[in-house]
């Protein structure tokens, strides 16, 4: 007859109770270490990202709409320091530069700064997924002085951090902090990079407005909000 000790136990001599509870506790572990998204420095939007909200969760999508053109487009265009005046800053000081230009959102993050001007375009660089126009501002001298993200894949939170009125508070989680960057972003890829001819921006004049993280004083790439050329 086998007794109720017996009949608890698994052959390895663990109470089945116990071993329950810790295949429960490893599905959670397992489920949590599955969703999650722990945004670094950077946060990187490319073509066929999803973002929008799935059963009621935060729509980062719908977000970026609805404060991209009313807020963040005329903060940034507003706010935004001349870039001969910042690079000028950031080779004499780059720490001092980011604290006079620049916003944290917090200790030890890099400085976000909102930048504007005009240069030639020295080349379209498309070698990898995240191309850049390399430009030689105004007046030129035949050397890049930063670069133009212009995607498909965008790096980084620049915009989201440096226009000064979205802040971790505001939301649930650092998941969702993170899917406004990526939202932020993907209105640049949309609205802001698609609509320019980019197989002719070689040789030509481009203006431009956006902000960049002060991460390398010696490779700045600005996201942009607008971007013209001429």
């Amino acid at each position: 007859m086998v007794g109720r000790d017996s009949r608890d136990k698994r052959c390895d001599g663990i109470p089945r109770s116990s071993a329950l509870g810790l295949v429960a506790a490893l599905v959670v572990t397992v489920a949590v270490a599955g969703c999650a998204r722990v945004p670094g420095v950077y946060v990187v939007e490319k073509s066929g990202s999803r973002t929008g909200a799935q059963d009621g969760a935060f729509d980062a999508t719908a977000y970026a709409a609805g404060i991209w053109s009313a807020k963040v487009v005329p903060t940034v265009l507003a706010k935004a320091v001349e870039a001969e005046t910042v690079l000028k800053a950031v080779k004499a000081d780059p720490a001092e530069a980011g604290k006079k230009f620049g916003r944290q959102t917090g200790a030890g993050s890099p400085y976000a700064v909102m930048i504007k001007g005009a240069g030639k375009v020295l080349s379209v660089a498309r070698s990898t997924g995240a191309g850049q126009l390399q430009v030689d501002l105004n007046p030129p001298d035949g050397k890049a002085d930063l670069n133009i993200a212009i995607g498909p894949v965008f790096l980084g939170t620049a915009l989201r951090d440096a226009v000064g009125f979205i802040g971790f508070g505001q939301f649930t989680n650092q998941v969702d902090y993170a899917g406004a960057a990526t939202a932020l972003n993907t209105e640049v890829r949309q609205k802001v990079v698609a609509p320019v001819d980019l197989g002719s921006a070689e040789g030509r004049t481009v203006g431009f407005a956006g902000a960049f993280q002060l991460l390398d004083p010696k490779n700045i790439v600005v996201t942009p909000v607008r971007l013209e050329l001429s």
